[in-house]
Parts: C-alpha cells; sequence; structure tokens
C-alpha cells in the first residue's frame, strides 16, 4: 500500500481541529499545578467514559497508583471476573423469554415443550417436522425385471399391480381380442398371442 497515495489522504480520518486547542487550553487538574494537562486519565469505576486531565508527571503517578477495584472485595472482585466473560450482558436460563412479563415462556398446550415457535414448525401435530416424520411411510415401489415390466406395459398395467389386478386385466383383453369376439376376424391374432405371453412371463414372474 502507498502510503504517500493522494487517495489514502483523501479517507483518512482527521482528528478535530478544536481537540488539541481544547486540551491546550486546560490545565492539569492536580491541585496547585499550572501544567497544561494534556494527557487524559480514567476516572474510574462508576465513572466510565469520563476522564481527568493532567500533565505528564503527574499522569504518571496517577496510573501509578490506579485500581480499578479499588473498594471492592474479593467476592465483588471475583464476580467481576466472571460477568467480563459474557461482556458484562445479562443472561437467562436456557428456555426462558426475558420478553414475557413473569420472565417465564409462554406455553402452548399443541406443543410438547415451552420453545417460542411461532410459526409451529416443531409442533407435536400439524404440518412441521415431527408431524412429517410421524406420518406414514411410503410403501415400497416393488423391483421388477425389464421382462416383468415389458409384460405389464403389454397388459396395460402399471408396476404396483397385483395378481387380481393382472388376471381381470388378462381375462378383459383376451375377449377383446379373440376372434370370436370379433365375428372371425384375425386381424388381433398377433395382439392376442403378446397378451398370452406377457401373461405367462407374469406368471413365470410368480405375479400371477
Amino acid at each position: 500500500m502507498d502510503l504517500n497515495s493522494p487517495l489514502f489522504d483523501s479517507i483518512r480520518i482527521k482528528p478535530s481541529c478544536d481537540e488539541p486547542k481544547k486540551a491546550a487550553a486546560q490545565t492539569c487538574e492536580t491541585p496547585g499545578c499550572k501544567n497544561a494537562g494534556l494527557y487524559r486519565a480514567p476516572k474510574g469505576r462508576k465513572a466510565e467514559g469520563q476522564y481527568w486531565r493532567f500533565c505528564m508527571d503527574h499522569v504518571r503517578a496517577y496510573n501509578a497508583t490506579y485500581n480499578y477495584f479499588d473498594g471492592m472485595n474479593d467476592a465483588a472482585v471475583q464476580a467481576f471476573q466472571k460477568d467480563a466473560i459474557i461482556g458484562h450482558r445479562p443472561t437467562w436460563a436456557m428456555g426462558v423469554n426475558p420478553a414475557t412479563a413473569s420472565g417465564k415462556p409462554k406455553t402452548d398446550p399443541k406443543r410438547d415443550w415451552a420453545y417460542v415457535d411461532p410459526l409451529d414448525i416443531l409442533r407435536a401435530e400439524g404440518v412441521g417436522e415431527t408431524a412429517r416424520r410421524k406420518a406414514a411411510p411410503e410403501p415400497r415401489r416393488p423391483r421388477h425385471s425389464a421382462t416383468t415390466l415389458k409384460a405389464l406395459d403389454v397388459l396395460g398395467l402399471d408396476e404396483n399391480a397385483d395378481p387380481a389386478a393382472i388376471k381381470a386385466q388378462y381375462k378383459v383383453l383376451v375377449k377383446r381380442f379373440h376372434p370370436d369376439a370379433n365375428g372371425g376376424d384375425r386381424s388381433f391374432e398377433e395382439r392376442l398371442r403378446d397378451i398370452i405371453k406377457a401373461h405367462d412371463a407374469l406368471r413365470a414372474a410368480g405375479l400371477c
């Protein structure tokens, strides 16, 4: 990165012009000191964000004796250190909704746990994931060989056809394409032979 670039200078955040003048105008806040208070020193606990103005000598002396925990006993210091792990932010027990008036989560008798679920995704009954898990599993589709599937197709049946459906469909097709049912017309004999072969293939496969 080129630190001398004019683009870099244009985005640099410059301090306020009044800040150095204000600091130079203040005198050291140590009683009796007339030097300029150019250096800030924190005022301490319960005054976060507030600072004293000291000269160099007095800010060094102040920092050497500064103790944020001054006036706190060991238990209070330990509690402070424990809260510092979470940034001194308030916490609640698992499942507790701090927004409720009583500090306890509102329960819904339709739910099987006290959890805020405005879309009812986690309900024991309904259209949520739990309901989908409780739904009856989809029946497994039978696995047939290519020959069996072709035979079912010849009879106009799908792969889920049971023996009763196969027998009923076979009888219907034989009656429809038999020459006796067509006034002796033998133009459907090839179709009839395909139907009979298909039925024999399904019977050999144990489907009828």
